[in-house]
């Protein structure tokens, strides 16, 4: 296949506002992509390489030869160059790349030529996020969605499923197992505002988990060989030696456990988040940072244990499994009841001991990886939404000369875009402004009117509001009320934000 069919496919998909309309596009093109480049359009399509990273910056996109007039480079060419690319080291290599760069741009069309920057620059976003990359998926390959959704979960790499689906079907996606080192997406939560609320939601006895305000680790053993990783997937391991060592002390040595990492006080009460966060992020002197802020861990899932796969099960089986090897210490406190002052009780208590909260779980639930499955209910509190900064607006008096007042949005499944749902100036520190200036200068998306700095939608932050109100102000019909910045989000993408309906499931 050329390159000029996926980059028509890309604007086509960018120009259209429907879902099934993008969907429609995207199923078109993968149903005629060969078996060999099936990966790689995914790929493309969704705004990634599978390379990941090849060393070539904005600076190297700046001064490029002039385009060919005809469209005649295919995927595999376009694949192998880039190859070619990220093999470069050492000694020459800045003028190797150079030069490879310029022959790859110079053998393209200017439509191709666009495509490309936008791709390397990770500026490429017609809204071709995973939801709709995975119904394009099964429409073209004439797969369940469910089974495309299931694939992902455990090979963690959605062009590689696509492949797989494409060329060999329902039985090549079902090939796919959970392996012990690669890390599974996680299963996220929905909210409620109240424990009452959330009951209701499970309709039954329900298990209620403490919610603490760590870090979301995903444990692997296999033998005695240990990794971590976080809820974006990244490899942490050399960094929290504690869990580690608590994970290699487990008599079983076949595992996959889920749970998080918290600085505790001496009194047993959680350090500020960011306390966590800045041990979790240290990769020099750990040993010294160890002894300064020690990680406790406690796991409340279990996805594999003693070789035996558990995704597919119930919360309640997977609890058993990992009761059973687990111990007691390493778990979070649990409770399983239907009774409303029983949950409330236990809920003031979590919150009394400097919590943030609870998961509610409905014991009939499997494991939902990468997604906010109804079976996990979240309750703070106050109100809470992790939400995206789609603009910001530069401040005055005190706050002049720094970006201020950030315009908040929640994320549409429908569209693949996000839904402004007010702006908030409040909850910030001058630490806080100062980071944000620099972060969303870099993120600065398109003209500005000298007042508002409109950016790229990325970053994740979390705010706390006292309720959501209707309002004809803005797109979705409905604004915050009340709305204060609690933290930014390092550990979300803008693809785990909150979306519209959650938003809408809290209105007044």
């Amino acid at each position: 296949m050329l390159l000029i069919d996926v980059a028509r496919v890309s604007e086509e998909v960018s120009r259209t506002s429907s879902r099934l309309g993008k969907v429609g596009h995207l199923a078109e093109l993968l149903g005629r992509v060969g078996s060999a480049e099936a990966e790689i359009a995914i790929a493309y399509l969704s705004g990634e390489l599978p390379q990941r990273q090849i060393g070539v910056g904005w600076r190297s996109l700046r001064d490029l030869p002039s385009p060919r007039q005809v469209a005649t480079i295919t995927l595999t060419r376009v694949h192998a160059l880039l190859d070619e690319i990220k093999r470069q080291g050492g000694a020459g290599s800045q003028a190797a790349r150079r030069a490879l760069v310029g022959e790859l741009f110079g053998g393209v069309t200017q439509q191709e030529q666009a495509f490309l920057i936008k791709l390397l620059s990770g500026e490429l976003r017609q809204g071709a996020l995973d939801g709709v990359m995975i119904e394009a998926i099964a429409k073209a390959s004439g797969v369940p969605s469910a089974e495309v959704r299931r694939a992902l979960t455990l090979r963690g790499w959605l062009p590689a499923v696509g492949a797989a689906a494409l060329s060999g079907g329902v039985e090549a996606l079902r090939g796919f197992h959970i392996e012990v080192g690669r890390p599974v997406s996680p299963m996220l939560a929905q909210s409620a505002p109240t424990v009452a609320a959330a009951l209701a939601k499970v309709d039954g006895p329900a298990a209620l988990e403490w919610k603490l305000d760590g870090v979301r680790v995903q444990a692997h053993r296999a033998g005695e060989t240990v990794a971590v990783f976080t809820r974006t997937l990244d490899d942490i391991t050399g960094q929290v030696p504690e869990l580690v060592e608590a994970v290699r002390a487990l008599p079983c040595d076949d595992l996959i456990l889920d749970g998080e990492v918290i600085a505790l006080r001496p009194d047993g009460r959680p350090e500020p988040f960011q306390v966590t966060a800045a041990r979790v992020a240290s990769r020099t002197d750990v040993a010294k940072v160890r002894e300064r802020t020690p990680l406790s861990v406690f796991f409340f899932d279990a996805l594999r244990v003693a070789g035996r796969d558990l995704l597919d099960l119930t919360d309640a089986e997977r609890h058993d499994a990992l009761a059973s090897a687990v111990p007691d210490g390493l778990i979070t406190p649990r409770l399983v009841t239907s009774d409303v002052p029983e949950a409330e009780a236990f809920f003031a208590e979590v919150v009394r001991k400097g919590h943030e909260g609870l998961v509610v779980k409905s014991p009939r639930t499997p494991y939902a990886a990468g997604r906010r499955g109804a079976g996990w209910i979240k309750v703070k509190p106050r109100h809470t939404l992790d939400l995206v900064v789609l603009a910001v607006e530069w401040g005055h008096g005190r706050r002049e000369g720094k970006l201020s007042n950030l315009h908040l949005g929640a994320r549409d499944p429908e569209t693949g875009g996000f839904v402004m749902l007010g702006k908030t100036f409040k909850g910030l520190t001058d630490q806080l402004l100062a980071w944000q200036t620099r972060r969303f200068l870099e993120l600065a998306d398109g003209p500005t009117d000298g007042w508002t700095v409109r950016v790229r939608p990325e970053q994740v932050v979390e705010v706390a509001f006292d309720g959501v109100q209707t309002s004809p102000r803005y797109p979705g019909g409905m604004a915050l009320r009340f709305a204060r910045v609690l933290r930014y989000r390092e550990d979300k993408r803008a693809e785990e934000a909150d979306t519209v309906e959650t938003v809408r499931s809290l209105m007044l």
